[in-house]
């Protein structure tokens, strides 16, 4: 049993609010209810067929099972198991014109709008963390910008990298070093990026990617392509490895 205080909130109408400016709280009451199961009849029958229309076509998108995860997942910087697995997932995929796989992958962290828990995974599960239209893309980038780029990463503290790439960065957001496939990016070597149409425009301060030479655009939205990776694999697993790391 739990004593609820409830908060007398006043409403006011468009044309009441030049009242409302103009006038000031006399009193302010308060009261504590007892919620109780005596609340548990209270329910009723024509609004709970409302949202029983609805539910029924929500259940269908969000239900359906699509495999599971050995691992909780969360976003985060420098380094998260859930940026992790994003990344590589977009590398994965990334062969959708027959052109061959990028190079390496990049997501940013501000776009994964949720956790994913341990367990079976439902399309609504992967919907939440990606809840946005934005689609695969494969970006070029000569070498120096690449090196730019990683800049912009280590700028922001880390975002989300596949397993290829190896950054240090400092404290105070400077690159102190970084490898793709184990080796120093070349300059005048084109590399191609697996990442997200809204961050090949340069957003969440990703700078270096407007600099890019090419660009090869899908019309999958990056949920579709989580949602295909985990099909595949049945069973998904992220681990942490050391992609960036902050030097002490």
């Amino acid at each position: 049993m739990r004593n609820i205080t409830c908060i007398i909130v006043l409403l006011f109408t468009m044309s009441e609010i030049g009242f409302a400016q103009r006038s000031k709280v006399r009193q302010i009451r308060a009261s504590r209810y007892e919620i109780t199961s005596r609340y548990d009849g209270a329910q009723r029958k024509s609004f709970d067929a409302i949202l029983a229309s609805y539910k029924a076509g929500v259940d269908s998108i969000m239900a359906p099972i699509l495999g599971e995860s050995k691992v909780a997942m969360k976003g985060g910087r420098p380094e998260s198991l859930l940026g992790n697995w994003v990344a590589d997932a977009l590398v994965e995929q990334s062969d959708f014109d027959g052109k061959g796989k990028a190079d390496l992958g990049l997501a940013n962290v501000g776009g994964l709008r949720n956790n994913l828990a341990a367990g079976v995974i439902r399309q609504g599960d992967i919907m939440l963390i990606s809840p946005f239209q934005n689609m695969l893309c494969v970006v070029q980038l000569k070498g120096e910008q690449l090196q730019e780029l990683f800049q912009n990463i280590a700028a922001v503290g880390g975002e989300a990298l596949s397993h290829e790439v190896k950054l240090v960065i400092t404290k105070d957001g400077q690159l102190q070093s970084a490898t793709v496939s184990g080796q120093p990016i070349s300059p005048e070597r084109i590399y191609n990026v697996a990442t997200l149409d809204y961050l090949a425009e340069g957003n969440d301060k990703m700078y270096a990617l407007k600099k890019r030479s090419g660009i090869r655009q899908s019309e999958v939205p990056v949920r579709d392509v989580l949602m295909k990776t985990i099909r595949q694999h049945g069973t998904i697993d992220s681990k942490i490895e050391g992609r960036v790391t902050v030097a002490q």
